[in-house]
């Protein structure tokens, strides 16, 4: 078993797979960005399962400042924010865990990212905005920050006096690198190697799939939610660390040309832009080209379908990128 900054664990997975554990620190993040030339902090192999350790996406000092204790900061997170240096920071301000690279992954190729477990890291969250940043940027003219006790066992979390938000945590972020033309591409608005989607329906037993536009397809993970309405319209969830643990499958030379996910119960298929329309119809297109592809549908009987059956809904509102995923229940399907 190889072992890269990081400790092996043992193995519960099919015969000749791996599970290895990577936390986060200074040299296994990547800070606010997503980049197809960035060394991998870990290579496995397709079948194998990662426990990705990951950070919220604030300072401690900015924690501290809303009413953390010292002692309650993460040292994970002193230890990031110490140690990464200011030139491996941006353009975006997640903290991401990562990369991880799939040998073998090419150009063409199609990683599946079966999400298999989330745990929550840490007993609170936070939620907060800004003036400028947001959906409703005028009517918010300053700056606000709320610590959100969580009850791991309950799964709630405090919100205020009698109020009490179901948790089902998720991590905001998941995505591999962009084409090497992108650069070192912003980890806040999400795209073709999806990244910062900020989709609630990514929770534990769901099925993210996502193109592949880099050797080694080099999948990064962060930004946990404890919670999340759709829209996200103040510009955080309930923001907080998070545990994944992620089997990767890679697929040789079947493209999914954009990032779409699967549960246990519906199809999902995603569209970001920054114009909400352009993004809602690219979201329809990638529902049509999947039904035309795997359910052997025509174009049109698949575009009636999606109008009967399938629900458009708004992802995200507030990462430039607008998100918008359609959801298509399995159950309209009597065959397998």
């Amino acid at each position: 078993m190889r072992i890269l900054l990081l400790a092996a664990l043992a193995c519960a997975a099919p015969a000749g797979a791996e599970t290895y554990e990577l936390k986060a620190t200074p040299q296994t993040v990547a800070w606010g960005h997503y980049d197809a030339t960035d060394k991998p902090a870990l290579t496995i192999r397709s079948g194998d399962t990662v426990v990705v350790h990951t950070l919220l996406t604030n300072s401690p000092a900015g924690l501290e400042k809303a009413g953390v204790a010292p002692a309650d900061v993460e040292p994970a997170l002193r230890a990031v924010f110490d140690g990464v240096p200011a030139s491996a920071r941006g353009p975006g301000g997640h903290v991401l865990t990562g990369p991880i690279a799939i040998a073998g992954a090419e150009v063409g190729d199609t990683l599946e990212v079966r999400i298999r477990k989330i745990d929550l890291a840490i007993p609170y969250a936070y939620n907060a905005f800004r003036y400028g940043a947001g959906f409703l940027t005028d009517d918010f003219p300053y700056a606000r920050m709320k610590i959100v006790p969580l009850d791991a066992k309950r799964m709630v979390g405090m919100f205020g006096p009698g109020i009490e938000v179901p948790l089902a945590p998720f991590f905001g972020s998941m995505g591999v690198a962009p084409p090497p033309a992108f650069g070192r591409y912003d980890s806040a608005p999400p795209t073709i190697n999806g990244g910062n989607m900020d989709d609630k329906a990514l929770v534990a037993g769901t099925t993210l799939y996502l193109p592949v536009h880099a050797p080694g397809a080099l999948f990064q993970a962060g930004d946990g939610h404890a919670a999340q309405g759709n829209g996200e319209v103040d510009i955080t969830a309930l923001e907080t660390s998070l545990v994944g643990t992620f089997e990767f499958i890679l697929h040789k030379k079947q493209l999914t040309a954009y990032p779409r996910a699967e549960t246990p119960t519906a199809y999902i298929a995603m569209g970001f832009d920054d114009d909400l329309s352009n993004a809602t119809r690219k979201a329809l297109r990638n529902m049509i080209d999947f039904l035309v592809t795997t359910r052997k549908m025509t174009r049109g009987d698949a575009y009636m379908l999606v109008s009967v059956a399938g629900d458009v809904e708004i992802t995200e509102l507030v990462d430039r990128n607008k998100g918008v995923h359609v959801v298509l229940q399995k159950s309209v399907f009597k065959a397998p």
